[in-house]
């Protein structure tokens, strides 16, 4: 029996390569398995024993942009350096290509940010993409509860928060009421009009409409799109985080729901806006491997080397989202710490999403959704 303070692991460190295949560890080709050793004793998040993975190869994908660069910046490059991976990236998240390369048996990607509630159904179809997590390698101590699953650890936290206009209204709007009130506050309403769905404007709609933060699930979405529909003619709708920013700094949209990273930046860039924080909606971004992957083990390094502190830190510097680590201190500026959705005084305003809930309920939302955006 292995000693269980022990972590090493076997894994396939066979990657396709532009000068063929690379094998770590191993004398002969084939795809032979080679030990990595991570060191003895437990996992520590925010560690990796110095060169475990000399040379090899992990893509690293997320969604491009700031908060891809920011990722890399502050925790792949580093992971990089201390482990010896050659760290690549890929994006933006896409889907179909996880599926297409899981199917094929030909995984190029190794770690993924992708939104909770797809890694949610993943995890709870059995013939899913994603593959667990191994918490012998992934330390998780450090992680509140909730935020970690079988299939994923958490990227990142943030809000999906309305911004108003502060020069368009002489009392600001204190919640979603507001929101929903075009006689008190006249102007259109930014909301996401993408090809997906989830938290967001139907818990708004309830919660305007009287119900319960502890009563909000499941939805009732009959009486959701009931209250949606009362605002349609002044709903206007963005495609992307980058529309969505646009949107408010142009003054398109007097209030517009947004992840709060967007709003953040738009209000940094000059926009007269502020957040309305009370019963804003508190979320998470995932992070996971996919089945078939070519360097399992080494991607589940990696998310321990993800989780520690200091990475959280410098992360949220970079890139306004919040930490997911208890221990985390990011050093920012008001404007920040007033859009940290681990700032006690916001998060205790805020509504925690059921993403159990909506991974359940997907596909049939989904195309109710769709129906409802093209009218």
């Amino acid at each position: 029996m292995k000693n269980k303070n022990t972590r090493r692991v076997l894994t396939s460190l066979l990657a396709a390569g532009a000068a063929g295949s690379l094998l770590v560890g191993c004398a002969g080709g084939g795809g032979a398995a080679a030990e990595i050793d991570l060191g003895d004793g437990p996992a520590v998040a925010g560690t990796v024993k110095a060169g475990a993975l000399d040379g090899v190869p992990l893509t690293f994908v997320s969604w491009g942009g700031s908060f891809q660069k920011g990722q890399m910046d502050a925790i792949a490059y580093p992971f990089g350096e201390e482990s010896g991976a050659n760290m690549l990236e890929d994006g933006p998240t896409e889907y179909a290509k996880v599926k297409a390369q899981v199917d094929s048996n030909n995984v190029n990607w190794d770690v993924v940010d992708t939104d909770v509630i797809w890694a949610e159904k993943q995890c709870a179809d059995e013939n899913g993409l994603l593959q667990k997590i191994n918490y012998d390698i992934v330390d998780s101590s450090k992680i509140p509860e909730g935020l970690f699953g079988d299939c994923y650890v958490p990227a990142m936290q943030y809000g999906y928060v309305f911004v108003y206009n502060t020069e368009k209204y002489d009392t600001a709007p204190t919640g979603w009421a507001d929101f929903f009130d075009t006689k008190k506050f006249p102007g259109k309403r930014a909301i996401a009009g993408f090809e997906d769905v989830g938290p967001g404007i139907h818990e708004g709609a309830l919660l305007a409409d009287g119900v319960a933060e502890d009563e909000l699930y499941p939805l009732d979405m009959d009486r959701a799109y009931n209250k949606i529909d009362t605002i349609r003619d002044d709903l206007v709708f963005w495609k992307t985080g980058a529309e969505s920013t646009q949107m408010i700094e142009s003054g398109e949209a007097d209030m517009a729901l947004v992840w709060s990273g967007r709003g953040y930046e738009a209000i940094k860039n000059g926009a007269n806006y502020a957040p309305v924080w009370n019963q804003s909606l508190v979320l998470f971004e995932a992070l996971t491997v996919p089945k078939n992957a070519k360097n399992p083990d080494a991607s589940m390094a990696f998310l321990n080397y993800y989780l520690g502190a200091d990475q959280q830190a410098k992360l949220t510097e970079q890139t306004s989202y919040s930490p997911v680590n208890v221990d985390a201190k990011p050093q920012v500026d008001e404007l920040g710490q007033n859009f940290l959705v681990t700032n006690p005084e916001i998060a205790d305003q805020m509504v925690v999403s059921d993403t159990a809930w909506w991974a359940a309920n997907y596909d049939a939302e989904l195309e109710r959704w769709m129906k409802w955006l093209q009218g």
